[in-house]
């Protein structure tokens, strides 16, 4: 039967009829979908939403070492966090098969960076997979699992944004239940020195095996047509190559990127006059080939930077330049990302934007929208960079003051510790967690601060202010961010302290259905808001809170309101000098 899915539809289906047990992971896009598809659609997988990627490998690591197949799902940023169990247990090897998704982000469509992971697959000595398409996406996770449990290693299938979200059909398959392997201590698992010391020697041995496989392996396949044209490929850059050069040229599309199959690249070379490699941002392909005395052409012509597609190809390796389409060919006005129409964080940067002398050190997520933001770096950075901050102010003399702001799901992430920091080592920031009650900025999952957990059942309320009160935060204030005035008081409270202080502004995301806990504490009735066109003097105060429902007409030089946008909030009630703007009635 043939089913039209995502990548991350397909993978979570692969990971179904892989017949994995458990699998855990941390929201981000572009893998977000995965998770979410294996808990909504196979409830055989026990799956789980961990608090960051480090908590999720290594709950994944000790499903695999109880003897059950095991996956880990995250964004490419999340490797970097996940590193510190991922390089360990690359030596300890695994009892089931353990696998790693790692969803990479080229063109930085929502990150920070786009950094190209298959470099870890070779730093860290896992096993690596690249699908480029859907079906192999699928197919790909029952390979990843019995590659791991052979070769006794973690595997990392390595996702690109292009091949997460675009759709094709996909041949599906009955699950194979995979029996739980019996439980037995091993040394392996211990890795003290003398342990891994022994345990790097087995990894050298088991990539020579791994090598082997990768040179011999049906994932790792020859498309004969010409000897004119040969090119190295992988992931989607194979889909691209196909598009550009059809049958005017033959390929060696490699699944098995790591150890690449350096032998068959090697035979494949000789047979073509002209080697291209094709592949998205850093050479990594490429390097090696050339350091196995390969010639070919890679980087030289094939841009190193952002997502590729066949009119790059086409210009860069044929030197055909495609139409430029405008975005005035659409009617379209470009502008910046802001927040939603009544999203809860909008009042307390109203006030913050309101503050002198202030440096604000924000972080990822929603909040990342804030016009209150002078920098950010990686999750649970925005409260440790701010410490950081606010310690060389006050040692040089600056009298600025270092606001860290960052949200729930980031809290818990790595915020936790990024405030022990600030309170171990005492500086005066002002700390501000924005609680819109869910993890709002990847598609609203849950988090343990929600009460409830992925498959929708009632989880432990973890209640942030207790936890900065055992972190050691002594002043702790939490408002509604709805009531600017509120918002205003604590703002000037907070500063007022010479040591951390923390402000959790609390109210559930603007499109967030309420659950039962939101309704108990915020209720659920919402008058939306109007304005009243003859009190309304035009003077654009409303508009600069950045309310996307609020519309300035300049030819009558008044103000509107879209009621299909707006969620009466009040915050452009509250800000209007003129008390134009009013409840609709009924």
């Amino acid at each position: 039967m043939k089913e039209l899915m995502s990548g991350n539809e397909a993978i979570a289906r692969g990971i179904w009829e892989a017949g994995v047990q458990f699998a855990s992971g941390y929201p981000g896009t572009p893998s977000t979908e995965i998770l979410e598809n294996v808990s909504g659609k196979y409830p055989e997988v026990t799956s789980e939403w961990a608090p960051n990627e480090k908590t999720a490998v290594e709950a994944a690591i000790g499903a695999s070492v109880g003897g059950a197949r095991s996956i880990a799902t995250m964004k490419h940023v999340g490797v970097n966090v996940a590193a510190d169990p991922i390089f360990t247990v690359a030596y300890t090897g695994v009892t089931g098969g353990l696998a790693i998704v790692s969803a990479d982000d080229p063109s930085c469509h929502s990150s920070q960076n786009e950094q190209d992971n298959r470099y870890y697959a070779t730093a860290a000595n896992l096993a690596m997979l690249e699908p480029s398409n859907s079906q192999e996406a699928k197919d790909f996770v029952r390979q990843a699992m019995e590659i791991s449990e052979t070769y006794n290693v973690p595997v990392m299938i390595r996702m690109t944004t292009r091949v997460c979200h675009s759709k094709s059909l996909v041949e599906t398959d009955e699950r194979k239940e995979v029996p739980y392997v019996p439980y037995v201590k091993q040394r392996r698992y211990n890795p003290v020195p003398a342990v891994s010391y022994g345990l790097h020697a087995d990894v050298m041995e088991r990539f020579k095996k791994l090598e082997e496989l990768s040179n011999d392996c049906p994932l790792n396949t020859v498309e004969w047509n010409t000897g004119d044209v040969g090119i190295v490929t992988s992931g989607v850059s194979y889909q691209y190559a196909k598009e550009v050069f059809g049958d005017a040229a033959s390929y060696l599309k490699i699944g098995l990127t790591n150890p690449l199959p350096m032998a068959k690249i090697k035979d494949f070379s000789s047979k073509v006059k002209t080697l291209y490699v094709i592949e998205e941002l850093e050479p990594y392909m490429e390097n090696q080939m050339k350091a196995a005395g390969l010639s070919c052409i890679g980087k030289e012509k094939v841009p190193r930077l952002y997502e590729l597609n066949p009119d790059i190809l086409r210009s860069a390796l044929l030197g055909v330049e495609p139409k430029p389409i405008s975005h005035e060919d659409f009617g379209t006005v470009e502008r910046p990302p802001v927040l939603c129409a009544g999203c809860p964080h909008r009042g307390i940067y109203v006030e913050m934007l309101k503050l002198k002398n202030i440096v604000f050190s924000s972080d990822i997520g929603c909040y990342a929208l804030g016009r209150a933001k002078d920098f950010a770096f990686c999750m649970g950075s925005g409260f440790s960079a701010a410490h950081g901050m606010a310690k060389m102010f006050k040692k040089s003399g600056s009298d600025k003051r270092v606001v860290g702001i960052m949200g729930d799901s980031t809290f818990f992430h790595s915020g936790m510790t990024s405030m022990l920091e600030c309170v171990y080592n005492n500086s005066n920031v002002l700390l501000v967690v924005m609680d819109n009650r869910i993890t709002a900025m990847t598609g609203h999952q849950e988090n343990p601060g929600t009460g409830y957990n992925i498959m929708g059942e009632e989880a432990p309320l973890t209640d942030i202010a207790k936890v900065a009160e055992a972190l050691g935060v002594k002043h702790i204030k939490t408002i509604n961010p709805l009531h600017l005035g509120d918002c205003r008081k604590a703002l000037q409270w907070g500063l007022g302290f010479d040591e951390p202080a923390l402000i959790i502004t609390k109210y559930p995301c603007a499109l967030k259905k309420f659950s039962e806990i939101d309704k108990q504490e915020f209720g659920s009735s919402v008058k939306k808001n109007y304005v009243d066109t003859e009190t309304c003097i035009g003077c654009r105060t409303c508009v600069r809170t950045g309310c996307p429902a609020l519309v300035y007409d300049k030819a009558t030089k008044k103000v509107s309101i879209d009621l299909s946008q707006c969620t009466g909030c009040d915050i452009c009630m509250q800000v209007c000098p003129t008390h134009a703007i009013r409840k609709v009635e009924g």
